[in-house]
């Protein structure tokens, strides 16, 4: 018989129970914050795309893939330069060994 404390894992914590899917999952998720951080602070700020390109010197095209998860890989330089716009700073931190060895012997 199961406790009450032992509780039946979730089909959300059984698929992130696979690394492969784990790992797809933490990249599309970066992808869905990365939208929804542009979308939520273009929102707080009264900006359009077309303003949001002017301030930042990022084209509107980049702008509107991103606000609608099309844009694959954005580059450093292109999410500085959108953040700054916004009045936001990108920061880099770094994460626990931990994570780092696990990943490195996936490879």
């Amino acid at each position: 018989m199961k406790n009450k404390t032992d509780k039946a894992m979730s089909s959300f914590d059984q698929f992130m129970q696979d690394p492969k899917q784990k790992e797809k999952f933490d990249k599309d998720y970066s992808k869905f914050l990365v939208k929804e951080f542009l979308l939520e602070a273009m929102n707080e700020n009264h900006i359009s795309v077309r303003k949001l390109a002017e301030e930042s010197g990022v084209s509107t095209s980049i702008i509107q893939n991103i606000r609608s998860e099309k844009a694959v890989n954005i580059t450093f330089s292109t999410l500085n330069s959108l953040m700054a716009a916004l009045g936001y700073r990108v920061k880099i931190e770094k994460i626990e060994k931990t994570k780092i060895k696990e990943k490195r012997q996936k490879v």
